[in-house]
């Protein structure tokens, strides 16, 4: 067999029949779910295939408990889901972003709402809104809160880095390159106008998320910045 030949290349991207788990990596960029009459939660716009008996229905990412005015403020993709039922396999990705799956074990995390892909139906979210208008400015606008037992698959611009939060030091991180944090936590928004005088920027640097307290914060090497619709 050729090394280019066309049986070589579907041979390399075949779909993976072995890995059967509720979320599993079909590779780095793209998740596999495997439904059996479950439920699921997906990022809108993320599924790329499915087959099976599967149902999709549209849903507001903010419709529980946020007003018109801060609904019309978000703009930007992450801002609703699709609710999957049924049985069958969906693959998802996001903007060839990597995929990392998590298995929540009565445990509870933050996520940027433009960084979560998917997460099953069983686990409790809600969603949190930064309070002041800085927060809308610098970024990171509404966070996932989700908590108990089960599968969640959020997404990263290359290789992120975990900072542990201790009593006394607070750790500084950028809306735009903060991917989640502890549940535990609850950051607050810091505004630094020397930081948009020396490098020039009109936000992002200007305002930061402190994180105070026990606990983590995962950030990216990359400012991810909210696109129109």
């Amino acid at each position: 067999m050729q090394k280019y030949s066309l049986s070589s290349f579907l041979e390399e991207t075949k779909q993976q029949e072995e890995k059967n788990n509720f979320f599993e990596l079909e590779n780095k960029y793209m998740l596999e779910i495997n439904l059996r009459n479950q439920g699921v939660s997906i990022k809108k716009g993320a599924m790329v295939a499915y087959d099976g008996q599967i149902k999709f229905k549209r849903e507001g990412f903010l419709d529980k408990g946020v007003g018109n005015l801060l609904k019309k403020a978000v703009s930007g993709e992450g801002t609703s889901l699709m609710k999957a039922q049924g049985s069958g396999r969906i693959y998802a990705a996001d903007n060839a972003k990597k995929v990392r799956v998590l298995f929540l074990e009565n445990e509870s995390i933050h996520i940027n709402g433009n960084d979560v892909l998917a997460y099953e139906d069983n686990l409790k979210y809600n969603i949190k809104l930064m309070k002041t208008v800085a927060g809308m400015m610098g970024g990171g606008l509404f966070q996932v809160h989700l908590e108990g037992t089960g599968y969640v698959a959020l997404t990263t611009y290359g290789n992120p880095i975990t900072l542990r939060v201790e009593r006394g030091k607070p750790v500084f991180t950028d809306p735009h390159a903060t991917v989640a944090w502890s549940g535990n936590l609850t950051p607050t928004l810091k505004t630094d106008i020397s930081f948009r005088t020396l490098l020039g920027r009109g936000s992002g640097e200007s305002f930061q998320m402190q994180f105070e307290g026990e606990g983590w914060v995962i950030v990216q090497p990359f400012e991810e910045v909210y696109r129109s619709e």
